[in-house]
């Protein structure tokens, strides 16, 4: 909360002096402002209070000249010259805001909760939920599985033949996937859109990913194809009924997919070892 407030005072100050310069300057602003408080201006020698009192109309004038121009119509948003502009991936999320592609929780006080949002890919044939994050003081409250029911909705509204998927390292949320109709696949019937792997660079597990050809890396794949699919009842089901062997696969998958790059200074070079039953299954 102080952090919001202190990013609000801020604004407050940068408008303030925009307005200020754009007419006479703000200390030809503080100047009339301290004339009219001592009887014209006649006055050679101002009192504490006198230039306090100027300040202070100087501000109120100020604030009031500021916030009428800026309640205009686009008066904030299309004025570069006071519009505070934002890093490129926050002005990403905001565009999806402004498109009605995103959900956002709140609480009825407005105090944010959650955020998720909507990304096409290969020619919207693919869509995916990205940046679902929860606050702190929300998490394990069932929040994130309500904004993940929200969201996906909202892309069957949207995309309603597009097929909705999703990477996780996470029974957590493999299990709130499943129960919307969600199935582990192969990484091969994921989206080819060069843009959406680009997107994995960022990630510490990227080796992992070009090292098996995209074909497989730390992440478990999940795809809801509307046109194929299983109810969610029966995907929610055998998630339930399988869990605990995901959760074991999970494990010897990511040690498995690790393991080359932590010995890689240690093995000297030469002919590999011959391939496991589990590179043919699952490309290990």
């Amino acid at each position: 909360m102080k952090r919001s407030v202190l990013l609000i005072t801020s604004l407050v100050f940068g408008t303030l002096a925009f307005s200020q310069t754009k007419s006479k300057g703000i200390l030809g602003g503080v100047k009339d402002a301290i004339s009219k408080t001592t009887k014209g201006g006649t006055s050679s020698a101002l009192s504490n209070d006198e230039i306090i009192a100027g300040l202070k109309e100087a501000l109120s004038q100020g604030a009031t000249n500021s916030s009428g121009k800026l309640s205009t119509v686009d008066g904030f948003f299309k004025d570069a010259a006071v519009k505070i502009l934002m890093p490129e991936q926050v002005q990403k999320v905001e565009k999806k805001m402004e498109e009605g592609k995103a959900v956002i929780a709140l609480t009825s006080t407005g105090e944010w909760v959650g955020f998720c949002y909507i990304e096409a890919w290969g020619h919207e044939k693919f869509v995916a939920n990205s940046g679902l994050v929860v606050s702190p003081e929300f998490r394990k409250s069932g929040i994130a599985k309500k904004i993940k029911k929200r969201i996906f909705e909202l892309s069957r509204e949207k995309y309603p033949d597009a097929k909705i998927f999703g990477l996780t390292t996470g029974l957590a949320v493999m299990k709130i996937n499943s129960e919307l109709g969600y199935e582990p696949v192969t990484y091969s019937e994921l989206t080819d859109d060069e843009e959406f792997w680009a997107g994995c660079k960022s990630c510490v597990n990227y080796d992992i990913l070009m090292s098996k050809e995209r074909k497989n890396c730390m992440c478990t794949a999940m795809l809801y194809d509307p046109k194929d699919h299983f109810e969610p009842e029966e995907t929610a089901q055998d998630f339930k009924q399988y869990s605990k062997l995901y959760e074991r696969f999970m494990k010897i998958k990511q040690w498995t997919l690790l393991k080359p790059f932590l010995k890689k200074d240690k093995e000297p070079t030469g002919a590999g070892k011959p391939k496991s039953f589990l590179h043919y299954f699952f490309n290990l």
